[in-house]
C-alpha cells in the first residue's frame, strides 16, 4: 500500500507567481496513493526540509514528491533529508514545477491544471520506485596529468601536496608549455621564465611526481577511480640515466641548420637538441627525421663525443602501463597559422609573424637574444603594426569566438617593442578592445598613453611589399571609415587561440565530450566548470576554451581539488542510476539475446559479455553485462535494445508507462 507524500514549492514567486500552489496542494490529496500533501513558500530551506522529515515519520510515508524547481539543483538535498528521516533517498521524486510549468506559461488556471498533472505523474512514479543504494568501487590514488604546460604543471603539484602521487605527461621533450616561450607577461611585465622555471624544478624534483617527457597516451580503460592508462614513451635515443646534460653532442653535432620549432621557425639547432636552455628534463633528444646517421647510416658524432656514453641509436618506443584514479587534461592550444591569411602576405613576406614569433625575438633567450630584429634582413624595425583580431571572430576563418587574450598581449607586444626601440613606431589596428580581468584595463590605458603606441579602430584589409617596406592598408572606423595607409618594417599578427592538433581523436579516445572547434567540453558551464562528462576526468587550462595565464593557474588548481577529493576516501560512492540487464530464472536468465547492438552502440563501453555455464561447465548463453562503474547512465543501450532486456534503474519501462498511462 503506497502512502506518498507530496511538498509543493512556491520557490518564492518563481512559481508562486504563476501557480496556484495552495490550489495544487489541495488537489493533489485526491491523488489514489497520495495521503499528505502541503504547499510552503521556500520547501529547499532548512524548515521546509524539516517539514518533510517530520510528515516520513508522522504519517509513515513509502515516497515522496517535491514539487519544486530543476531536480538537477535541488534533487541531492531533498533526497539527503529523505535519507535522514529513514527512508530510503532513490522513493524520492522531484516535479519540475519552474522550467516546465512557471516558466513557461502565463498566470491562469491551465497553468495550475498542468502543475497538478506533473505532480500526479511523479506520483504514479514513485508507486513504482524500488530502493536504490549508492554504487561503491575501490579508488586508485594515483592522477593522470596530460600536458605539461603551466596548467599540468600546477595541478601536477597541487595534487601531490595533498599527499597523492601523479604521473604528469607531456608529448614534448621538455614541460613548459607556450608559456616558456613567453618573454614577458601581462600585466605585471614579469619575466615568464623567472616565474615559470622554479615550478618547472619543483614538478621535476617532486617526490610525488613522475614526470614523463616525450610520451603521449597510447589508450585508456576503465572508469572513474579505476583507469588503466597505457603511455608510449618516445625513444629519444639518449639513456636519461646516463646523460648528465653536458651539451657536448649538441655542439659537437654537423647537422645545425634544422628549423628550431621552440623558436617558431625563427632560429636554427642542431638534430640532436635541447628544446631551451631551462628545459626540465635537461636531456637532449636525436630528431630521427634530420639526423645523418638515420639517414644515411654514418656519422655517429654525437656518440663519440659523449663522455658518458649515454647515445642510444638503437633505443625503441616503450609502452607503460599505468593504474590511475583520475585524469586531468590540460593539453593546451595552439595558435593559427598565418598562412591562413594571404591577404596579409604570409610566407611571402619574412616581415609577417605571428604573436609567439614577436614573444621569440623579445626573448633574452630567442634567436636574436632579445634584440629587436626583423627575421629578413636583421634590420632594427623602426616601424610596427600590431593586428590584433587576426582570425578570430572571423566565421571566415572558422573562429567566430574570442580569443580572449590577444588584446591584452598584444598591448603587452607594443609596450615590449617601445621599452626596446624608444623611437620607435607602434600602431595597432583593432576592433574593440576587451581587457576583463584585474587590472588590465589599466594595462592597456598604460600602452596607448604612456608608452605612445596609435590605437587605430579598424581592419586591416592588405598588407603587401613595396620599395622593401611592408605597406598596410586599413581603415579608421572612428573617423568615418577613413583609409589608413602605413609604411611598416615589421607586421605582427594576433592570431587566434585554437584547440591543439588531435584534440578530437583525444576526445574520443577520453570518451570526452567536445565542442564544435575540438575545445574540450565541461560537464556544466556553471556547476561543473572543470568536470567532463565522463567521471574522473577533469579539465584544466586552454585545452577548454582561450585562456589567461591567471586563470589557467586557477583552473588547474580547482582541477587539483577535485582530484584531492576523489582521493579523500578509499573508496567512491557513485549514483546507482545506471544500466542493468533484467534478469530471469533458469532456463531462461534473461530476455538478452546476445546480439550485442548495446555494447557498439555504449558511448562508454560499459558492456561486457558475460558466460553463464552450467555446473559442467557448459555455455548456456552469453549475456550482456552492465559495468556499473563505466556505465553514466544515459540510456542509449536501452534505446537500442531490440528485446528490451535493459532498463535504468529508476527510470524502468514499467516506471516510464505508468507516469503516461496517468495523463
Amino acid at each position: 500500500m503506497s502512502r506518498i507524500g507530496v511538498f509543493t514549492c512556491h520557490c518564492g514567486e518563481n512559481i508562486g507567481a504563476t501557480v496556484d500552489c495552495a490550489k495544487v496542494a489541495e488537489r493533489t490529496r485526491n491523488v489514489p496513493g497520495v495521503v499528505h500533501s502541503v504547499d510552503y513558500k521556500y520547501m529547499c530551506s532548512d524548515p521546509g526540509q524539516s517539514m518533510i522529515k517530520d510528515a516520513i515519520k508522522e504519517h509513515g510515508l513509502t515516497g515522496v514528491v517535491v514539487a519544486a524547481c530543476s531536480p538537477r539543483m535541488h534533487e541531492p538535498t531533498f533526497r539527503s533529508a529523505v535519507e535522514e528521516a529513514g527512508l530510503n533517498p532513490y522513493l524520492c521524486e522531484m516535479a519540475n514545477l519552474r522550467e516546465h510549468c512557471s516558466w513557461v506559461h502565463e498566470k491562469n488556471d491551465a497553468t495550475t491544471d498542468k502543475a497538478a498533472d506533473l505532480i500526479r505523474v511523479m506520483v504514479e512514479k514513485v508507486k513504482h520506485n524500488t530502493p536504490l543504494h549508492p554504487i561503491r568501487v575501490p579508488v586508485t590514488k594515483r592522477a593522470l596529468v596530460l600536458g605539461g604546460g603551466i596548467a599540468g604543471i600546477q595541478a601536477a603539484l597541487d595534487i601531490a601536496n595533498s599527499g597523492h602521487k601523479v604521473v604528469l605527461v607531456e608529448k614534448s621533450p621538455s614541460i613548459g608549455g607556450h608559456m616558456s616561450q613567453l618573454s614577458e607577461t601581462f600585466p605585471t611585465l614579469d619575466c615568464s621564465q623567472c616565474i615559470l622555471t622554479p615550478r618547472m624544478v619543483e614538478a621535476a624534483r617532486h617526490p610525488n611526481i613522475t614526470l614523463m617527457t616525450y610520451a603521449e597516451l597510447e589508450k585508456l580503460e576503465g572508469f572513474i577511480g579505476n583507469f588503466k592508462a597505457t603511455i608510449r614513451k618516445k625513444a629519444r635515443q639518449v639513456d636519461e640515466k646516463l646523460c648528465t646534460g653536458c651539451g657536448m653532442c649538441i655542439t659537437k653535432c654537423p647537422q645545425k641548420k634544422i628549423p628550431d620549432e621552440f623558436n617558431e621557425g625563427l632560429g636554427k639547432r642542431s638534430a640532436i637538441y635541447v628544446p631551451f636552455p631551462q628545459a626540465v628534463p635537461n636531456k637532449p633528444v636525436i630528431d630521427k627525421a634530420n639526423c645523418t646517421f638515420y639517414k644515411s647510416g654514418k656519422c655517429k658524432v654525437c656518440e663519440k663525443m659523449c663522455p658518458t656514453g649515454a647515445i642510444r641509436f638503437d633505443q625503441q618506443d616503450e609502452l607503460v602501463t599505468l593504474d590511475v584514479g583520475a585524469i586531468v587534461l590540460a593539453t593546451g592550444f595552439k595558435v593559427m597559422r598565418t598562412d591562413k591569411f594571404p591577404e596579409y602576405g604570409f610566407g611571402k613576406y619574412a616581415d609577417v609573424i605571428d604573436g609567439l614569433q614577436f614573444e621569440r625575438l623579445a626573448s633574452a633567450s630567442g634567436p636574436t637574444l632579445g634584440v629587436m630584429k626583423r627575421p629578413s634582413d636583421g634590420k632594427e624595425p623602426e616601424t610596427v603594426v600590431f593586428v590584433a583580431c587576426s582570425g578570430s571572430r572571423d566565421r571566415a576563418k572558422g573562429v567566430p569566438y574570442c580569443s580572449k587574450i590577444c588584446c591584452m598581449y598584444t598591448a603587452k607586444h607594443a609596450m615590449l617593442y617601445k621599452h626596446k626601440m624608444h623611437h620607435g613606431k607602434a600602431y595597432v589596428f583593432y576592433m574593440d578592445i576587451r581587457s576583463g580581468g584585474k587590472d588590465y584595463d589599466e594595462f592597456v590605458r598604460r600602452a596607448i598613453e604612456e608608452d605612445d603606441v596609435k590605437y587605430i579602430r579598424g581592419r586591416v584589409s592588405r598588407i603587401y611589399e613595396e620599395d622593401g617596406q611592408l605597406i598596410v592598408k586599413g581603415a579608421d572606423t572612428l573617423l568615418g571609415g577613413e583609409p589608413v595607409e602605413i609604411k611598416a618594417d615589421m607586421v605582427v599578427l594576433a592570431t587566434a587561440v585554437q584547440a591543439q592538433d588531435g584534440s578530437e581523436e583525444l576526445a574520443q579516445r577520453l570518451h570526452v565530450s567536445y565542442d564544435p572547434y575540438h575545445f574540450f567540453a565541461e560537464s556544466h558551464p556553471k556547476l561543473k566548470p572543470v568536470e567532463t562528462n565522463t567521471a574522473g576526468i577533469f579539465l584544466a587550462g586552454a585545452c577548454q576554451a582561450p585562456r589567461d595565464i591567471p586563470e589557467t593557474v586557477a583552473q588547474a588548481s580547482g582541477a587539483a581539488a577535485k582530484v584531492a577529493s576523489l582521493f579523500s576516501k578509499d573508496e567512491l560512492t557513485r549514483e546507482p542510476v545506471v544500466a542493468v540487464v533484467n534478469r530471469l530464472p533458469a532456463p531462461t536468465f534473461s530476455y538478452c539475446v546476445g546480439c550485442f547492438l548495446c555494447q557498439s552502440a555504449c558511448p562508454y563501453q560499459a558492456i561486457e559479455a558475460e558466460e553463464i555455464r552450467g555446473r559442467d561447465g557448459t555455455l548456456i548463453k552469453t549475456l550482456a553485462k552492465v559495468n556499473a562503474g563505466l556505465c553514466q547512465g544515459c540510456g542509449t543501450c536501452v534505446s537500442t535494445c531490440r528485446t528490451k532486456a535493459i532498463d535504468i534503474q529508476g527510470f524502468s519501462n514499467e516506471q516510464i508507462f505508468a507516469e503516461l498511462m496517468t495523463l
